[in-house]
């Protein structure tokens, strides 16, 4: 995909909210909604392309090294699957503040992250199960970068489109976005015109919600 259709195909996303892409993902029969991801600060908002990253025990893998955070390219966001642990962090401040250096969207955790006062201060999203000051280090060690990872109970791929805000994390497989971003505008077009007939004529809400098919829109086609 050229820097061109990535840059589109971001606005595109980042109008929809999560709660809408979810609509979406449901509607083409999808796992996308990351089960107990959520953003340290309900303001923060993510869009941006998986980099992905999996660690493992000690002991399963190469080592612990967060060296990686070096190849991140502008616009990509380090999808970290930790296998949901949240009894020690792979993420800490030095990882918060250089990633804002680099203008980073954000950062997924499928675990926990520290000191998470300088990623509040400085308004760098992080997305995952909570905090815990303890360290990772000799506890769990890098296995692969650029594979296939786990996050929330969704599969991510390296380029996969990750999306989050106030409501959690979705994931949109890069093949799946341009039908995904299609179904959530006309589902946000629905929904509007949904309140316009409640709200400004006075309808009520269930002659709304009949007109508009409103239990309807996530639903898959038969």
């Amino acid at each position: 995909m050229s820097d061109t259709m990535t840059d589109d195909t971001r606005s595109a996303l980042a109008v929809h909210g999560t709660a809408t892409l979810s609509d979406a993902l449901d509607k083409i029969g999808v796992l996308g909604s990351a089960l107990g991801i959520a953003p340290l600060d309900p303001s923060s908002r993510i869009v941006g392309r998986a980099f992905t990253v999996r660690y493992v025990p000690v002991g399963h893998g190469t080592s612990h090294s967060g060296d990686w955070l070096d190849d991140v390219a502008l616009g990509q966001v380090p999808v970290i699957d930790n296998g949901g642990r949240v009894d020690c962090t792979v993420w800490g401040d030095i990882m918060t503040s250089i990633a804002a250096a680099k203008e980073l969207p954000g950062t997924v955790i499928d675990g926990v992250c520290r000191d998470s006062a300088t990623a509040l201060d400085i308004g760098y999203p992080i997305f995952s199960r909570g905090r815990f000051m303890r360290t990772g280090k000799d506890r769990i060690e890098l296995a692969e970068t650029g594979g296939t990872v786990n996050v929330g109970g969704v599969r991510v791929r390296h380029g996969d489109w990750v999306v989050g805000d106030a409501d959690g994390l979705v994931v949109i497989a890069a093949e799946a976005v341009d039908d995904v971003v299609a179904i959530a505008r006309e589902i946000a077009e629905r929904e509007a015109s949904l309140l316009r007939f409640a709200l400004l004529e006075h309808h009520s809400l269930r002659a709304a919600r009949e007109k508009f098919q409103y239990h309807t829109l996530q639903r898959p086609s038969s």
